[in-house]
């Protein structure tokens, strides 16, 4: 497990942008936290690092926002409004779940045993202005992306604050 300090939600962003090049387009990450602890913050930063420019919402309502980058598939799960996990089944989850894509879940609990076991799971919890944020890695991939994770999150500081 590692533990990160984002002092603001630039840091969030900065946080999705690293996370979506150590995810390499595919696995399964799963974003816990009390609501407004910056689940979607960090979604949004995954979907500016994948090119993806427009509107980045949580998908409360619809509980998945599916994004196209070329070839290549990102699902955005939102299952706080998620009254039975079997519900997932009904909505057709099972496929983009087994796909190759990368899947960003918020509220995974709400998803029960219908969820695969994540990739990754990050736990955001607020700190003042900012947020901590702890990663743990629970497959291979996982274990290669958490790895990966500080090197990337410091070059991308190190680029926002005018390095080289």
């Amino acid at each position: 497990m590692q533990k990160f300090v984002l002092d603001n939600e630039d840091a969030q962003v900065a946080f999705g942008r690293a996370l979506a090049a150590a995810m390499s387009f595919r696995g399964h990450v799963w974003l816990e936290g009390e609501l407004g602890a910056g689940k979607t913050t960090l979604a949004r930063g995954v979907m500016r690092a994948l090119g993806i420019t427009g509107a980045v919402k949580s998908p409360t309502y619809t509980l998945v926002e599916p994004y196209e980058v070329g070839a290549q598939q990102v699902y955005h799960f939102d299952l706080y409004r998620l009254a039975d996990p079997e519900e997932l089944e009904f909505i057709g989850a099972r496929d983009w779940l087994d796909s190759e894509a990368l899947c960003l879940i918020e509220w995974p609990s709400q998803g029960g045993d219908r969820l695969p076991t994540p990739d990754l799971r990050i736990r955001l919890a607020l700190a003042g202005e900012g947020r901590h944020a702890e990663a743990e890695a629970l497959s291979p991939h996982g274990e290669q992306a958490l790895t990966q994770l500080p090197s990337l999150l410091a070059r991308l500081r190190h680029s926002s604050e005018g390095g080289s």
